[in-house]
C-alpha cells in the first residue's frame, strides 16, 4: 500500500505497477463528459475565450501534476453556503477516451481515476506523460465519500451538479493502478483474456 500526495511527481508515478494499491491525498478536481468535452473545446484545440481565461489558469495549477476523478457526486449545500458530498462514487471511464489524452498532455495530468478502465489512447498518454489510471471502487460511492474532507470551490455549476468540476480535498482517498506508465493494463489483459475464452467456448 502507499500513500501518495498530490501533485505527484513523474517519478512517483513511474515507481507504480499495476495492482498497486494507493491511498491519495490532496487537492483533486472532479470531471465528466461534460468537462472533458469542455476542457478540449475551449482549452486545447482553441485558443482561449477571455472570459474563461481565470478558470483556465486556475485548472492549470490544479492539474499540474494533479488528479481528475470521473465522479457525478451527490452533493449537500449547508445553510452557510459550504457544500459536502454524500455520495462519490466513480463513473464509467471509457466515455473520455476520446478526450483524456489530450487532457492529460496539455495539462500534465498524472492521475484519473474512475472505474471500468479506458482504452489503448490513454494508455499511450500515460507512458508519455507519465500517468496512471486509478481504480476506484463501484458501488462504494458513500463509502468513498467519507474520504472527502472538503469541498474547496466548483466551477461550471451550470453543466449541472453532476457535471461540474468540483474541486475536493482528500485524506487517503482508496483506489487500485489498472493502467500504469509502463504500458500495463489489468483492463485489456481481462479482454483478452474475455476474447480468448470466447473464442474457445464457441470453437473459433
Amino acid at each position: 500500500m502507499r500513500r501518495l500526495t498530490v501533485p505527484i511527481s513523474d517519478e512517483e508515478i513511474r515507481s507504480l505497477h499495476v495492482g498497486d494499491t494507493v491511498y491519495l491525498n490532496g487537492i483533486i478536481v472532479t470531471g465528466r463528459d461534460a468537462a472533458h468535452k469542455f476542457m478540449v473545446e475551449k482549452f486545447i484545440r482553441n485558443p482561449v475565450p477571455p472570459e474563461e481565461a481565470a478558470l483556465y489558469e486556475e485548472l492549470k495549477k490544479l492539474l499540474n501534476g494533479g488528479v481528475i476523478y470521473h465522479c457525478g457526486p451527490v452533493v449537500k449545500k449547508h445553510e452557510d453556503g459550504r457544500w459536502s458530498f454524500v455520495a462519490a462514487g466513480p463513473t464509467t471511464s471509457i466515455r473520455e477516451e476520446v478526450y483524456q489524452p489530450e487532457v492529460i498532455a496539455h495539462f500534465n495530468l498524472k492521475g484519473v481515476i474512475g472505474k471500468g478502465g479506458m482504452g489503448p489512447n490513454t494508455l499511450k498518454a500515460c507512458q508519455e506523460g507519465p500517468a496512471v489510471y486509478f481504480h476506484a471502487i463501484g458501488g462504494a460511492a458513500t463509502l468513498i465519500a467519507q474520504a472527502v474532507k472538503e469541498v474547496v470551490t466548483v466551477h461550471k455549476l451550470e453543466f449541472g451538479v453532476p457535471e461540474a468540476m468540483w474541486v475536493i480535498r482528500v485524506e487517503d482517498f482508496p483506489v487500485v493502478v489498472t493502467m500504469d506508465s509502463h504500458g500495463q493494463s489489468i483492463h485489456q489483459q481481462v479482454e483478452e483474456k474475455s476474447a480468448q475464452k470466447l473464442a474457445e467456448l464457441i470453437g473459433v
